[in-house]
């Protein structure tokens, strides 16, 4: 009995083995690079737009292209490193009525979900972090391309949009209704590891 136990376990041992592995690679964020970018606008007084970014963020991704389903993204935003290209709007937004730095230094992004809607597109689904409130956002991505590079590595490119209202992360300082929502552009180039 002991020995039909024995084989049993060896079996299904090789039996799950020889099933199907996802096979995600892990590629890491092209900061050096500079081949990522994490933008947002947001309109001023519904004249103009205030065009911005965020220069210190670093995160990771898995992907792969027989199973998009199982592709995964996280990522880490220094808030402090806020860009709007003007100085003092930019230590405005640093205090604690807009992002409040001192107090939530960091932003993140981690993925729950990759929807595939059509080719080269699919919607990820999200739990966005932001001045401590954590609240599930949906992005629409684009696959840009995969493959070779020139230096004998392998990467993959994406871009999405997502946009959110300010009060939904407590930001409470009265703005034009044209600027009650803010929309996130991202364009992020992943190295294969």
């Amino acid at each position: 009995m002991k020995l039909k136990n024995a084989l049993l376990v060896i079996i299904l041992g090789v039996f799950f083995n020889l099933l199907p592995q996802v096979n995600a690679a892990e590629y890491k964020l092209d900061i050096k690079g500079t081949h990522a970018f994490i933008q947002f606008k947001i309109q001023h007084l519904g004249y103009s737009w205030i065009i911005g970014q965020f220069n210190t963020f670093d995160g990771k991704l898995k992907y792969d292209n027989t199973d998009e389903q199982a592709s995964e993204i996280s990522i880490v935003i220094d808030t402090a490193s806020i860009d709007t290209n003007h100085k003092l709007r930019d230590k405005h937004l640093r205090d604690d009525k807009f992002l409040d730095v001192k107090q939530y230094p960091k932003a993140t992004f981690i993925s729950k979900r990759y929807k595939p809607t059509s080719p080269g597109m699919a919607i990820l689904t999200g739990d966005f972090t932001f001045r401590g409130i954590t609240k599930s956002i949906n992005i629409e991505v684009h696959k840009m391309g995969e493959g070779k590079d020139p230096w004998g590595g392998e990467r993959v490119g994406f871009e999405g949009t997502a946009k959110f209202k300010l009060k939904d992360f407590n930001i409470k300082k009265k703005l034009s209704p044209a600027s009650a929502e803010v929309e996130l552009y991202f364009t992020l180039e992943g190295i294969k590891q």
